[in-house]
């Protein structure tokens, strides 16, 4: 398994220590020869966000973002993993305190609320540690 993903990019624009860079993202099947019979293939652009603290880059620049693979693993713990066994934790600690099974549902789903409140409280510290690093073509 590769260490980094990498994506080619054009630098849409810059604000500052931000560049928004255009990717063309692609399902794995794009290379496949039977894609334009198929509807499984899809092929789309993303505008992705990128801190930059050098300023070399310009609007219409080709770059290289360039990501770890270990930072996408730990997105899907935080954004995945954590949650359902969040839920899980909640739904036999409240079974083992509440008859009504329905109540005891409904509570642990509910408990997945303030989770995702106050990740998207360090939504900025967040957007830091999840970034790529741009290579200048």
């Amino acid at each position: 398994m590769a260490d980094f993903v990498e994506h080619m990019g054009v630098v849409e624009d810059c604000k500052g220590q931000i560049v928004f860079v255009r990717i063309e993202q692609q399902a794995a099947c794009v290379g496949c020869h039977a894609r334009s019979a198929c509807s499984a293939a899809e092929k789309e652009d993303k505008i992705v966000e990128v801190f930059y603290a050098k300023n070399d880059v310009k609007k219409g620049d080709r770059v290289l973002l360039i990501g770890q693979c270990s930072l996408g693993l730990y997105a899907v713990l935080l954004a995945y993993v954590l949650p359902f066994l969040l839920i899980l934790f909640a739904l036999f600690l409240t079974s083992m305190f509440v008859e009504n099974e329905l109540v005891s549902g409904t509570i642990s789903l509910l408990i997945i609320f303030p989770y995702y409140v106050v990740l998207s409280m360090f939504k900025d510290r967040m957007k830091r540690k999840f970034s790529f690093e741009i290579t200048k073509l």
